[in-house]
């Protein structure tokens, strides 16, 4: 019988850690399965352009995975039985159970729209496809007002420069503010920070910093100090949450709900499962976590790949590096950040600003992409056979006790 493999999430991390498998392990020893919500490859680094009216490409994930032999299931992941090797999904035409040997969790993060009321009933994001869509049909209805209109972004990180900068330069009769809880730009250098200002000044954003949002309403939102800011359409980026699927399944997870790991990206409490992308806690080699990132899921996709590799066919596992050394900020079309961090994660005093820097931005964009989407490019054509012990794993037979169609398994952890 072969060893059955199952990807859940064909994001960045989960569509190039099964094309890889499939070029690297025989199938004749091996089957394997990824499980998606969307039939598409959702380009998340791009979705805030989308929101501000661009175009982004959405590849079909059986285009993507043709000639793999790699099975496509569209489908979401309902619940895991990780004592039984069993994963529910649900889809249109009701859904059923998956069963698997080795297990690769790369479902991703959302937005965080809990912890402040109003976010989740008045807040748009730009975290997934459909959000980002209907955030640009909210800004084409403010558009064809003909009055202008008052979009605030809130949250100053990463996700919510880039979302704020692009809607300002794509959108030029909306008025943009962005709301920092601190200073704006805090974890860049100084220079750094003087150029992000100089942007936004010169796209007409108007910057609150050191305000700390406590509610969101339909018509703006309320701050800590006691004002309100009036919005036409407010745009929250701040931070992101992780399924809670894996720690109600009884895997060791982080206080984040990330999964919790070994260096070769195992689970440490179920060895048939393996993390990659948002959804692991990977300790790099300065000795922090990984930040959510794409970069962060190339590396943490490759440790997987190669662990998982290594202790099928009863190879030495092989380490990949897991480093974070740059922070890459697009400021619209024609300008962006490259800002170098050291191995305490802070801002090193060189940075690279202007269009250099977005037209390496848009360089990493596109080879991320291009990289998902050619998953076996570049590797060898020889595929491994598993080890005996590897392909003749025991079978657990699920849990008669666990209701499949149910959100959560009831199955002790």
């Amino acid at each position: 019988m072969k060893h059955r493999i199952v990807v859940l999430g064909a994001g960045y991390a989960g569509a190039y850690t099964a094309g890889n498998l499939a070029r690297r392990l025989s199938p004749a020893d091996t089957e394997i399965t990824v499980v998606n919500a969307v039939p598409e490859f959702v380009q998340r680094l791009r979705l805030h352009r989308l929101a501000a009216g661009g175009e982004i490409g959405t590849p079909l994930l059986a285009d993507v995975f043709a000639g793999t032999g790699i099975r496509l299931r569209v489908a979401r992941v309902t619940a895991l039985a990780p004592e039984s090797r069993v994963v529910a999904v649900a889809d249109a035409d009701g859904g059923g159970l998956l069963h698997y040997d080795t297990l690769v969790y790369a479902l991703g993060s959302r937005v965080a729209l809990r912890g402040v009321p109003g976010v989740a009933e008045h807040a748009f994001h730009v975290a997934a496809r459909p959000a980002a869509l209907r955030l640009r049909a909210r800004l084409d209805g403010l558009d064809r007002r003909g009055e202008g209109g008052a979009v605030l972004v809130v949250g100053d990180g990463l996700t919510g420069i880039e979302t704020a900068t692009e809607i300002a330069e794509a959108r030029p009769g909306l008025s943009v503010t962005l709301v920092a809880r601190g200073e704006l730009g805090a974890r860049l250098s100084p220079g750094a920070r003087a150029h992000l200002r100089r942007a936004c000044d010169r796209m007409g954003i108007a910057v609150r910093e050191h305000t700390r949002v406590e509610a969101v309403e339909a018509a703006g939102v309320r701050c800590a100090d006691g004002t309100a800011v009036a919005s036409d359409a407010t745009v929250w980026t701040g931070g992101f949450a992780l399924d809670p699927l894996a720690a109600a399944a009884g895997l060791e997870v982080t206080g984040t709900g990330q999964v919790a790991v070994d260096r070769t990206m195992r689970s440490v409490s179920h060895p048939d499962v393996y993390a990659a992308g948002d959804s692991v806690r990977a300790i790099g080699d300065n000795g922090r976590p990984l930040p959510m990132s794409c970069g962060s899921a190339g590396y943490t996709g490759k440790q997987a790949i190669r662990s998982i590799v290594g202790h099928l066919t009863g190879r030495e596992v092989a380490y990949t590096k897991l480093v974070y050394t740059f922070n890459h900020i697009s400021l619209g079309r024609w300008d962006g950040l490259l800002q170098p961090v050291d191995d305490a994660a802070q801002a090193k005093p060189g940075y690279v600003a202007g269009r250099t820097a977005a037209r390496v931005k848009a360089a990493i964009v596109r080879g991320s992409l291009w990289g998902t989407l050619h998953p076996t490019y570049g590797l060898p054509t020889r595929r491994r056979h598993l080890a005996t012990a590897a392909g003749t794993a025991a079978r657990t037979a699920p849990d008669p006790s666990w209701d499949a169609t149910g959100e959560t398994p009831s199955v002790a952890a």
